[in-house]
């Protein structure tokens, strides 16, 4: 069998692995794996390399993608599905690993609805896709978060100041929550829950008043302030222009924040961004053990014909799940693990 593997969206710490796991059960089962580069647009405008156990040797512990990845969107233009499903014929594929968050997946349900035998597996540091516990590429972000927290902690007490840190998040707030609560933060912003300024400067002031001499906020990228009467609530964008799945850059939250947290507290505040940081470098070992999973499931999905369907984590366990029920709607944070780190508010 001739199997494709793409990447697609944003580069996530554990890719690497899952596609040395493609390759690997791939070979131990007499197939061969195509690499389409740089997500969809590899179906849009092919420049495929073949996989060899060779080629992924000593990828494990790699950041990154060796077959690059992308934010194309194979359904932008009207000819774009139609395209897709005549490279992926003449290209002499019988199957496709499509390895990516809710955009990438989500294309890959409608082409599977036309025709295309693809398998899902769920990759996104956000960890806010259906259907899965848990997504590789999070507990990478999350000890990133949690070391820079760790060490914004230091140079808050040193100079008695609020730290504001922004990290990525742009509909669920699973890293802000887990790295915050990991990081002892004092109050923690996510997308799920508007932001009341007064609430958030009121915690912090109520720290202060019990002799405390620095604050941590950590905030998500997507998180947003509570609206005005008769107005709506905007997200902080670092452009307006729009990708081909129709997101804008998110950025900037944590500075308006922090400024506003000075005009009203009095207190010196300052804000860190980390950003791309996030999911560069090395995966976890939880998380290159998770991706192994993910991809010798996604294989043996491939020769069992289980076609639209996602591998997901449900408890211990790797299941199938439809590709359609995973991309229906996002995982949010829950709010009984929320409800834990408002504990420890203030």
């Amino acid at each position: 069998m001739k199997i494709g593997v793409l990447t697609g969206g944003g580069d996530c710490p554990g890719l690497n692995a899952v596609i040395r796991a493609v390759v690997r059960k791939s070979d131990a089962q007499s197939s061969r794996v195509v690499g389409l580069r740089n997500g969809w647009k590899g179906l849009l405008d092919p420049s495929p390399m073949d996989l060899d156990s060779r080629m992924v040797s000593g990828i494990l512990h790699v950041g990154g993608t060796v077959i690059g990845t992308s934010r194309t969107n194979p359904f932008k233009d009207a000819a774009g599905p139609e395209k897709a499903l005549k490279n992926f014929k003449l290209l002499g594929l019988e199957a496709l690993i499509a390895i990516g968050g809710e955009d990438t997946l989500g294309a890959a349900a409608k082409l599977y609805e036309r025709g295309l035998p693809v398998v899902g597996v769920p990759k996104t540091i956000d960890n806010d896709l259906y259907g899965t516990d848990f997504t590789f590429g999070f507990d990478t972000a999350v000890s990133i978060a949690t070391d820079a927290i760790d060490r914004i902690h230091t140079t808050a007490e040193s100079h008695n100041r609020v730290m504001v840190v922004e990290v990525m998040g742009r509909h669920a707030g699973w890293i802000a929550t887990y790295a915050g609560i990991a990081g002892g933060a004092d109050v923690i912003l996510v997308p799920e829950i508007p932001i009341d300024l007064d609430e958030v400067c009121d915690m912090i002031l109520r720290r202060h008043s019990r002799g405390k001499s620095f604050s941590i906020v950590v905030v998500a990228e997507g998180a947003q302030f509570i609206e005005k009467p008769g107005g709506d609530r905007d997200l902080i964008v670092q452009e307006s222009q729009k990708d081909e799945f129709g997101h804008v850059r998110l950025g900037g939250i944590s500075q308006v924040l922090s400024k506003a947290i000075e005009r009203r507290t009095r207190y010196e505040t300052r804000f860190v961004v980390l950003g791309h940081v996030q999911r560069g470098g090395s995966p976890t070992a939880h998380d290159r053990v998770l991706a192994t999973r993910f991809g010798v499931f996604a294989t043996e999905m491939v020769h069992q014909g289980e076609f639209g369907k996602m591998a997901a984590l449900q408890g211990n366990r790797i299941v199938a799940i439809p590709l359609a029920e995973a991309t229906s709607q996002l995982k949010t944070v829950d709010m009984e693990i929320y409800g834990i780190a408002k504990g420890f508010f203030g």
